[in-house]
């Protein structure tokens, strides 16, 4: 695993110390590395089917004892961020009881594997703790697949919503309310309050709006609607609020728009199956023509030219191969899972 943590900027006394916290980009960067290394296109979904929970810690602990599955994930959408604070959790119930995931500060199209890895993490948790295999009514994420491989749907129990406009599992309400099996209102309070102490020393996490005009943005392109003033609304502020506050940040609303189309463009052309036309309307262009003129901007090349490039890239010859066997035996000591 050497040639995959150094192409993420690691070493291996790094990503062996328990005291350092990976960035979501690095967790990301070594997760594709390993990924076109085994050669296993879901390596994320494989990962976050083995490892036992508990590895999680003090907040996995939190959730266990809690009442009810709603009360354990309101602690999970509090207390995740002693792990991991490049990835906020929502949990809302109303019509139906939703966990949604939001990147911070991190291009969420630069992400599957481990974007997959939470939602098989959390629905393992959700059926551990109520010792109930919930199936959702409803999955959906925003990056793009193909298909939905069978085995995700053996596991999840329904297809996965691929290219949505959002990453929730949804649930019906009701399942908000089942027990959880090891509750303990004693316990959870004294683990509530750790968790508490282990928040307060965290640095607070400065919100982004960029991340905010983002998502906004992946939501309105396909309706030709994302434009600034729009984005601005949505976020209760006024257009010139809203440039003011990505200058304050290092940004402007056009090269947001531009740097996500391009993102958005180079995922869906590698997904061989999609035709021009559709990723033109999905990146918020009405013309195949003026997609390609972007994309020559961006690459140098025509998305045809891109496309075949990438299949070329996926027929690799000569490299080194690692067995998943072997990268198993060294998981404990070369890899860390992205931490909940």
């Amino acid at each position: 695993m050497r040639p995959v943590l150094s192409g993420a900027g690691l070493t291996v006394q790094e990503a062996d110390d328990p005291t350092i916290r990976l960035a979501v980009r690095t967790q990301i960067k070594v997760l594709e590395l390993a990924a076109e290394e085994l050669q296993d296109e879901f390596l994320g979904f494989h990962l976050a089917r083995s490892f036992d929970l508990r590895e999680i810690g003090l907040v996995y602990y939190v959730l266990a004892s809690s009442e009810q599955l709603a009360d354990a994930l309101r602690n999970c959408e509090r207390y995740s961020r002693i792990n991991n604070e490049g990835v906020r959790l929502h949990f809302t119930l109303d019509r139906s009881a939703t966990i949604a995931l939001d990147y911070v500060n991190v291009d969420r199209w630069s992400d599957r594997h481990h974007l997959e890895f939470w939602l098989v993490t959390l629905l393992r948790i959700c059926r551990q703790v109520t010792d109930n295999r919930l199936v959702p009514h409803q999955l959906k994420v925003r990056h793009h697949r193909a298909d939905s491989p069978a085995e995700f749907k053996t596991f999840f129990g329904i297809d996965v919503q691929f290219g949505a406009d959002a990453d929730e599992i949804m649930f019906s309400a009701s399942v908000a309310s089942h027990p959880i099996v090891g509750r303990d209102s004693y316990l959870n309070r004294l683990l509530r309050r750790y968790a508490e102490e282990a928040l307060s020393s965290r640095p607070g996490a400065r919100a982004s709006i960029r991340s905010d005009v983002e998502r906004i943005v992946a939501q309105l392109l396909p309706h030709g609607r994302a434009g600034a003033s729009e984005v601005a609304r949505q976020l209760g502020m006024s257009s010139r609020t809203l440039s003011r506050k990505l200058r304050d940040e290092g940004g402007s609303f056009a090269d947001i728009l531009d740097e996500l189309r391009a993102a958005l463009a180079k995922r869906y052309l590698s997904d061989r199956d999609l035709p021009v036309s559709e990723i033109a309307w999905l990146t918020g262009y009405r013309e195949v023509s003026s997609l390609t003129h972007a994309f020559r901007r961006w690459t140098g090349m025509t998305p045809r030219q891109f496309r075949l490039s990438e299949c070329g890239r996926g027929k690799r010859t000569g490299s080194r191969r690692v067995s998943k066997k072997a990268v198993g035996k060294k998981q404990n000591r070369n890899w860390r899972r992205p931490r909940l």
